[in-house]
């Protein structure tokens, strides 16, 4: 009986693979918007990877797709590209544009969504969308500039383009800012500024702020009053209210198998008071 050789695996040669392209849009999922965009993508980069952080964006509301995206940019590798489309201003003068931060790239309507992301850090490199051969027609729809203008040029740019050669340099770009919380020796004013499918409230008050003060701090929200920041649901007994720092690193109150936003009145822009008790 002759020796038993082992199968050599040999690596096995593959087309280059292109950065990821994430798409955050208000179009929702009922029409062909998405499709659409993506479509128009696939003709310009076949190779192409989608990531759909979200297409549930409540229309034209620019912040609550800068909150969403952040929280999923630091997972993403270099190179990666970031179509987002919230666009109140289609169809009018507003200019488009993309960046480059980080070693990623942005893509999308200059309405303040840019400084949102970035934290205010200035970006590496803006440019504005002037150049008709990098949209997919030079007559673009004016109600559609995510199929005819953001969604080609942002598979340009996975496809290997640089960020001038789809558009013209430029260090002026809209501005938009988060409201910070209020602190003083006596606590904390924060607001509600993102309510997620679950009912959970995120706040716009960074754990950071809570350090060493979490037991004795009293949280007024909505309808109720919560003693104590917890480590996790599970800390309350089912349906009650508790108030912790989630996975954003920022201050929610949630409800234990429950819905926080109905059950204690709470919604996008509620006040969150946070006092220091005795």
């Amino acid at each position: 009986m002759g020796l038993s050789v082992p199968r050599i695996f040999r690596p096995v040669a593959t087309a280059l693979v292109l950065p990821p392209v994430t798409l955050t849009t208000d179009f929702g999922s009922q029409d062909a918007y998405v499709a659409a965009m993506k479509g128009a993508m696939l003709g310009i980069a076949p190779g192409l990877r989608f990531v759909d952080v979200t297409h549930e964006v409540a229309p034209q509301d620019v912040m609550a797709a800068a909150f969403v995206l952040r929280q999923a940019l630091p997972y993403f590798p270099d190179g990666t590209v970031h179509l987002v489309v919230v666009d109140p201003g289609v169809g009018t003068d507003r200019r488009a544009i993309a960046a480059a931060f980080g070693g990623h790239r942005f893509v999308g309507p200059d309405n303040g969504l840019l400084p949102l992301l970035l934290d205010d850090a200035p970006p590496d490199a803006v440019v504005v969308l002037d150049q008709p051969a990098a949209w997919r027609t030079p007559t673009p729809s004016p109600t559609f500039h995510g199929r005819d203008v953001f969604g080609p040029v942002a598979a340009h740019l996975a496809n290997g383009r640089a960020l001038d050669e789809v558009g013209t340099p430029t260090e002026a770009y809209e501005r938009l800012h988060w409201a910070l919380p209020i602190a003083d020796g006596e606590g904390i004013q924060g607001w509600v500024v993102h309510v997620d499918r679950f009912g959970n409230c995120i706040t716009n008050v960074p754990g950071s702020l809570l350090e060493g003060q979490r037991q004795r701090l009293k949280c007024y929200a909505g309808s109720t009053i919560l003693t104590g920041i917890h480590a996790t649901y599970a800390d309350v007994p089912p349906g009650e209210p508790v108030a912790l720092v989630g996975s954003a690193g920022h201050l929610e109150i949630g409800v234990r198998n429950g819905d926080a936003a109905a059950l204690l009145d709470l919604r996008k822009g509620s006040r969150v008071s946070l006092v220091y008790a005795d």
